[in-house]
């Protein structure tokens, strides 16, 4: 049903929550999984690209550990590919869900930054307005 899920990570407790979930799915449908980070890379105050690729690197880290203690349980390792891009999030998700027909999309409801929820708009209600494949949306 789900070959390939999409699951965003920007080191929220909603991402690792989605993960669980995310994870769970695969071992499910066996279907193989890409972890995205996406590095913002709009104008910051003083954010240097390392600052953001070191929390890229945490958020990706975060989530491999979360495979770790689930995949415990499983008979089989889930396929996993981990990637990370500079750009908006909401495009950079929508863009990679297009490019490698993923069939669903597990992301957290709410991220790290909720202040730029009011400013930008939520990343999650984006990808669930603009996503061509369904999106679960977790808190």
């Amino acid at each position: 049903m789900y070959e390939k899920i999409l699951l965003p990570t920007d080191g929220s407790k909603a991402s690792e929550n989605a993960a669980k979930h995310a994870i769970i799915m695969a071992d499910k449908y066996d279907s193989m999984i890409y972890v995205l980070t996406v590095l913002e890379t709009r104008p910051t105050s003083g954010i240097t690209i390392d600052i953001l690729k070191r929390e890229g690197e945490i958020a990706l880290d975060d989530i491999s550990k979360i495979f770790k203690d689930i995949e415990e349980d499983f008979e089989n390792e889930i396929e996993k590919h981990f990637l990370m891009k500079e750009g908006t999030a909401a495009d950079e998700i929508l863009k990679t869900a297009e490019e490698n027909d993923i069939d669903i999309i597990v992301m957290g409801a709410s991220g790290k930054h909720r202040l730029e929820r009011f400013i930008l708009g939520s990343v999650a209600e984006q990808v669930v307005r603009d996503s061509k494949c369904p999106v679960l949306t977790i808190h």
